[in-house]
């Protein structure tokens, strides 16, 4: 992909780019991760399996006409779409790292239209489907057109796996939630998140790894908000077109998907 990175345009394509590039180490750093906070979801099936999942959510839609706030079929519809998103992400040749396509990112918000749905209707939200739609958020988040989208569905990452958490208190969701909290700037509760690992960490030296890794990951949180803020500044006096992402969506700078616990 080649870029105008003339004037000021190229101070544009530079921030969004650094943007992308925190998005995507932590997918790496969630899916090589020594402690294994999570298992990838899934990405790479065949297209025929998508259709056959877009053809059962269309069913549990048509359910749902007639019975609009039925919270099981609204579970059901957002995680039939999420498995129909799933099925339509490849892997990047370069990292292994599972990338939502286009087609993907449509299904994953159709399942977060669901899912925002379900939250209305749920007095006590699934914690694995709430894990399950954290991860699906990320997803959305690194393959989103614009920044604004990007920052809307990592903070809505964060507050699904925060539910996945209080729920089922366990490492792997702390990590993970450490780190979504951390990217959606809200770093006093990264480090409650954060605190909670450790005391689940059984070894002295284990709490050490595990505290360097999420430290870096608050570091990373914090570049993460400046360059945001950057980007903003670059867009001030602009129109809304301005606010396209010059990647063409963060699907093309080769970003994969993330974990849960």
């Amino acid at each position: 992909m080649v870029f105008d990175t003339r004037g000021r345009r190229k101070h544009v394509v530079r921030v969004v780019y650094a943007i992308l590039a925190l998005l995507m180490g932590t997918s790496l750093f969630l899916v090589v991760g020594p402690f294994n906070l999570g298992e990838v979801i899934g990405g790479g099936g065949a297209s025929n399996a998508s259709e056959v999942l877009d053809e059962q959510a269309e069913r549990v839609e048509a359910k749902l006409r007639t019975d609009p706030d039925n919270e099981a079929l609204l579970l059901k519809l957002a995680r039939t779409r999420i498995n129909a998103g799933n099925a339509l992400f490849e892997t990047n040749s370069q990292t292994g790292v599972p990338v939502a396509t286009p087609e993907a990112h449509v299904e994953l918000e159709r399942a977060a239209k669901a899912w925002s749905g379900y939250l209305e209707e749920a007095k006590a939200p699934n914690p694995a489907a709430a894990g399950l739609m954290a991860r699906t958020y990320f997803s959305l988040a690194e393959s989103s057109t614009t920044y604004e989208e990007a920052i809307d569905n990592v903070e809505n990452a964060a507050e699904a796996q925060r539910l996945a958490a209080e729920a089922r208190p366990n490492l792997g969701a702390f990590s993970t939630l450490a780190i979504y909290e951390y990217f959606a700037g809200d770093f006093a509760a990264g480090d409650k998140a954060t605190a909670q690992v450790k005391k689940l960490v059984p070894s002295k030296e284990e709490r050490k790894s595990v505290s360097t890794q999420l430290s870096e990951y608050r570091k990373r949180g914090k570049e993460f908000a400046k360059q945001v803020r950057a980007f903003e500044k670059t867009q001030q006096g602009k129109g809304k077109e301005a606010l396209q992402n010059p990647l063409g969506g963060l699907a093309g700078g080769g970003l994969g998907g993330t974990l849960g616990q």
